[in-house]
């Protein structure tokens, strides 16, 4: 008794390979680049330091490799930009009749909305953290 599979080719059996493999391949590329950078960086620091006969210049050199103290991120400004690029899309779909670029404009609004309201209730700098806990604790 012999199956035979009407329509198969060798494209149709590709086609859902090569879509399950595809992200696997995104994820490998960006992997290697983002390890390169950084065997690079980390590598020449190395060599250099090798060659380095005294020790306090190794350590000046590790300071001037040291990344920038990161600011956190301000939620109500990306909300503010990100309500306005909503609105955007609201008001570009509504000029050309296109309902599905009025739903993700209103969607996109509701995520602004969202991270602008996350910046007032959880603040982000050094101040304002302070004035929260000052005022929870004064009652």
């Amino acid at each position: 008794m012999e199956i035979e599979l009407i329509g198969e080719n060798a494209v149709d059996m590709l086609v859902p390979i090569i879509g399950m493999l595809t992200p696997v391949f995104i994820i490998w590329v960006i992997y290697y680049y983002t390890t390169k950078s950084d065997k690079e960086k980390y590598g020449a620091m190395v060599s250099i330091a090798k060659n380095l006969q005294n020790p306090s210049d190794v350590k000046e050199l590790l300071e001037s490799f040291k990344e920038e103290v990161k600011k956190p991120v301000d939620y109500r400004k990306s909300g503010f930009i990100t309500m306005f690029v909503g609105l955007g899309l609201l008001i570009f779909g509504s000029m050309i009749s296109v309902d599905f670029l009025m739903g993700a404009g209103l969607f996109v609004m509701c995520i602004g909305l969202g991270s602008l309201v996350a910046g007032y209730v959880y603040p982000n700098e050094g101040g304002e953290i302070d004035d929260a806990v000052q005022k929870y604790e004064d009652g």
